[in-house]
């Protein structure tokens, strides 16, 4: 069973709660009684040392993107700022218009906490959000696993850092998951992440095409990167702008301290179909992406997820 991502659950509990009105605290403390086992596997992550570092955590969570993200989606999700603190509560009649950010407006200033993350250690916490607010089922694939058969630097920028396995069936009755099952339907969309430290003006067009070069194959395909390192004419924003709508990638920044809240600056454009022939050559050359397609195989022919062998 997928669990339920965090703009569901604030949802969920101001909607069973109308006519109350929640800190952001105190509607951190509902999700987690009513959430605890969902929760159980990102409590046991050892950043949190205490309950009270884990209900920090999900405070900030419900009081960053997600509480955005919750009103997007359903718009009797309400918040009230003034007077201080803000209260979350359900509008049964109200509709607040969200406005989008520009991608100017969501990057960050660099900072020394981000810059000490090697892209290895991005990895998990990838992996973290896109399993929680995507509601992703995510593989890494590790280089180093490949055969190299074809010689050195034939498989230069071949490989994604991790893939993803969309199921598009949840909540479909068997029968119809059978039948498409059995049809030219589709069940699920598979993703591809390529993961920088940094996006600057003397890099981008580097690293975005090898997001281009090993992330064509999916359905989705993103550059993620913990920093965008600006100019003053705004010029990666441009560039990368430009590159996005001519190749259909999209941008992910990743925030390293708080992975929920991570944001999609630029979508990426889905793509109708799989490029199987790069599916194969991959599947060739790298144990990692062998089983991960066994693993979407098996899906495909029984519906079935094993959890231990995802996100990991």
């Amino acid at each position: 069973m997928l669990k339920t991502s965090r703009p569901q659950m604030i949802i969920n509990v101001l909607q069973a709660n109308p006519g109350k009105q929640f800190t952001a605290r105190q509607l951190a403390q509902k999700i987690i009684e009513i959430y605890k086992d969902e929760l159980s596997e990102k409590r046991k992550n050892t950043r949190f040392a205490s309950d009270e570092d884990f209900l920090d955590q999900i405070t900030a969570e419900v009081g960053g993107s997600r509480t955005v993200k919750a009103k997007a989606m359903c718009p009797q999700v309400m918040t009230r700022d003034k007077p201080r603190p803000r209260l979350y509560y359900w509008g049964e009649d109200l509709v607040e218009t969200n406005q989008i950010m520009p991608l100017s407006d969501m990057t960050p200033v660099p900072s020394v906490q981000t810059m000490s993350f090697t892209e290895h250690a991005l990895y998990p916490l990838l992996i973290e959000y896109l399993s929680e607010e995507e509601e992703l089922l995510c593989r890494r694939i590790d280089e180093k696993r490949s055969s190299n058969n074809k010689g050195l630097g034939a498989n230069h920028w071949l490989y994604p850092d991790i893939v993803a396995l969309q199921p598009l069936d949840k909540g479909w009755d068997t029968v119809v998951q059978n039948c498409v099952r059995h049809s030219e339907g589709r069940l699920t969309r598979l993703w591809s992440f390529e993961v920088k430290r940094q996006l600057n003006r003397s890099n981008v067009r580097e690293c975005f095409f090898q997001a281009v070069s090993n992330s064509s194959w999916a359905h989705f395909g993103y550059l993620v990167a913990t920093e965008i390192n600006e100019d003053k004419q705004r010029g990666v924003e441009r560039e990368l702008q430009m590159l996005c709508a001519l190749h259909g990638i999209g941008v992910i920044l990743l925030n390293p301290q708080d992975p929920g809240n991570s944001q999609t600056l630029i979508p990426a454009r889905e793509r109708t179909s799989i490029d199987w022939q790069s599916v194969n050559r991959l599947v060739e050359e790298n144990f990692d992406f062998k089983e991960f397609i066994d693993l979407v195989a098996e899906y495909h022919q029984t519906g079935k997820v094993h959890r231990t062998l995802w996100n990991k």
